[in-house]
């Protein structure tokens, strides 16, 4: 998922963040709202916010989902540019784009 970070704010690229489907699977609508549950701002066509405060849960959260075999890579790791600066918190689930 692209990832970047302004003024301590972590943001997900609205069209990376997974899609919650009414009768989809159990596993990515479980992501979809786990994700959700912790950010800051998560609206509709815009990107998803989270504070410093909860980017410890986002890594452990993206590590079990990524563990679980159940989502790609590409669903579950964070997408930085190759000029940021990544937080120690989120390096384990992070990559350079």
């Amino acid at each position: 998922m692209r990832a970047r970070i302004e003024q301590e704010i972590l943001y997900l690229h609205h069209e990376d963040v997974p899609p919650f489907k009414k009768g989809g699977s159990i596993v990515r609508n479980s992501y979809f709202w786990a994700l959700k549950s912790i950010a800051g701002r998560a609206k509709r066509g815009r990107d998803w916010e989270y504070e410093p405060e909860v980017w410890f849960a986002l890594q452990r959260m993206l590590l079990s989902f990524a563990e679980s075999g159940y989502l790609g890579l590409s669903e579950t790791m964070l997408e930085f540019a190759d000029d940021a600066i990544i937080p120690d918190e989120l390096r384990s689930i992070s990559t350079r784009i």
